[in-house]
């Protein structure tokens, strides 16, 4: 457990909802019928519904693939929501997913009908680890991974796993993964490239209640779910260097005061 609270918030919960959902699911203790994108209930029903927004991504696929949705929702989300990754600012993944559900949303589901956007029933496809997997391998490009057996350049990492799931599910399954791609892309192009290479602005932002949400630490170092983290000192604050500099200087001038030395022998 241990591990579990110490992964970030963002990832640690969207991996415990959807291995809780993933259970009732496949235990027959719920039905789709509650829990997948249905734009009717959710927008023209009274109450509307909703939770469907959410619960449509905390589904796996069976058996294998049950460990298999786990294991890459936690290993990519974890490493990007990490403080050596792209999101390690307070509540920035969780905007990042908000942003890439709705392009989800809008394309695999208003446009080209589906219900499910983690892994799709039918086809078995992951529209929303497509989406993680494009900006991990954004995030390290110029690295290696090993994919099956075989190591490969990370850029081509969300390439190959397209062409697997074409194999698998045809044309169909691969354009509703893409969907999850062209998300994660358009996250990047408004935050990153657009700002620095087209001198746009980034519409793009994490509201100010959202990181107080996230932020539990003190000004200068504190206690995380997930870590401690540390500011760099205010300027009137001495930096540990510059205080063994001091202290290592003033050595000098005692032992100057002293006078010359002498060798003995």
């Amino acid at each position: 457990m241990d591990v579990f609270w110490r992964a970030p918030p963002v990832a640690r919960t969207l991996t415990a909802a959807t291995l809780i959902q993933s259970l009732l699911y496949h235990g027959r203790l719920i039905t789709g019928r509650y829990i997948t994108f249905v734009p009717r209930k959710i927008f023209f029903h009274l109450p509307p519904q909703i939770w469907r927004l959410a619960t449509c991504f905390f589904l796996t696929g069976p058996d294998l693939e049950f460990i298999f949705d786990l294991w890459n929702l936690w290993r990519y989300s974890s490493a990007l929501e990490s403080e050596s990754g792209r999101f390690s600012k307070p509540g920035d993944f969780f905007i990042y997913i908000l942003f890439v559900g709705t392009v989800i949303q809008a394309t695999a589901g208003l446009y080209l009908g589906y219900s499910t956007f983690l892994h799709d029933t039918e086809f078995r496809q992951s529209a929303l680890i497509l989406g993680l997997v494009w900006t991990f391998a954004q995030d390290k490009r110029g690295t290696r991974v090993r994919f099956f057996v075989i190591d490969i350049p990370v850029i081509y990492l969300p390439a190959a796993m397209l062409c697997i799931t074409m194999v698998r599910g045809g044309w169909p399954a691969m354009l509703l993964e893409g969907t999850g791609i062209l998300g994660a892309h358009l996250y990047d192009f408004i935050t990153r490239l657009y700002p620095a290479f087209g001198g746009g602005r980034n519409f793009i932002f994490t509201p100010r209640f959202v990181q107080r949400f996230f932020y539990k630490h003190t000004p200068n170092a504190g206690y995380r779910g997930y870590g401690t983290a540390y500011h760099a000192p205010q300027p009137s604050e001495p930096s540990p260097s510059s205080q063994g500099q001091a202290s290592g200087s003033d050595a000098g001038e005692r032992w100057g005061s002293w006078g010359s030395g002498r060798r003995l022998g």
